[in-house]
């Protein structure tokens, strides 16, 4: 049995996996953790009613010896001091939260590696989505002109998103950095071309009903080529989170990627 703790119980991922875990009989939901909520146990909350899991506020309430897992869906502003603890603890993690900055992951990795701990951060826990962006790389390889675009609900707090940002870095890989487009091209509004990384445009797209979807558009002469997918439902990403709190426990290094484990 996997004890798991999870961080950010409240929002949308966060309530998807509260039921994951409560349904799985590989794992026990030992705890939930939201320093900004005045309920004492999640059956306090009319949709957990049948669960009887202690609520923590503060970093000194957990009990860290028996916690193995610690999944985060926080916010940006909260998930490194949270994966900072839990690897400190020696408490492996899985995150989706988005917004480490890339010294913040440095950081980090050094920390679980002296700790031996094993921790994943993923971009996007959807399958269809980890296939994009090795689709992507791929692509990159014969067709290096590419603009990535990415649509999500209009709640999401950060743009570009953590998917298509780790697209990119992915592209960029095996992909010159070069000049795109017309070299004296102007912006009559200010964004129109959106987010620049190493030459690659990516656009971000916010609208009620969306979920997550995202498009890389790749421009060749006389040809071109899309690589799309689509997450119409909370719910697919919920086998990837799985995955990873099964597996995360055999590794001592921590991961960026759901395709580490696959």
């Amino acid at each position: 049995m996997i004890n798991v703790l999870v961080a950010g119980f409240k929002g949308s991922m966060g309530n998807k996996t509260i039921h994951m875990v409560a349904n799985n009989d590989k794992f026990k939901l030992a705890g939930v953790y939201n320093p900004v909520v005045t309920e004492k146990n999640v059956n306090e909350v009319a949709e957990f009613a049948d669960l009887d899991v202690p609520v923590y506020t503060d970093y000194e309430q957990i009990p860290v010896n028996d916690i193995d897992v610690w999944i985060d869906f926080t916010i940006p502003s909260a998930v490194y001091q949270n994966v900072k603890f839990a690897l400190e603890n020696k408490i492996s993690v899985v995150v989706g939260t988005t917004g480490l900055k890339d010294e913040q992951i440095v950081e980090l990795k050094e920390i679980a590696a002296k700790n031996g701990i094993g921790g994943l951060i993923a971009p996007n826990f959807g399958i269809s989505a980890v296939l994009l962006m090795q689709f992507a790389k791929q692509a990159a390889k014969y067709m290096p002109d590419v603009e990535i675009i990415e649509m999500h609900h209009d709640n999401k707090l950060d743009a570009p998103s953590g998917t298509a940002i780790n697209t990119a870095k992915l592209i960029a890989e095996v992909r010159e950095e070069h000049q795109q487009g017309n070299p004296e091209e102007t912006e009559s509004l200010d964004g129109a071309r959106g987010a620049n990384y190493e030459g690659m445009h990516i656009h971000s797209v916010r609208l009620p009903g969306y979920v997550a979807h995202e498009q890389v558009l790749f421009g060749s002469k006389g040809e071109a080529l899309t690589i799309r997918q689509d997450s119409f439902d909370r719910e697919s990403f919920m086998t990837g989170v799985a995955l990873a709190v099964e597996k995360i426990g055999d590794y001592n290094e921590l991961m960026v990627g759901l395709e580490n484990l696959l």
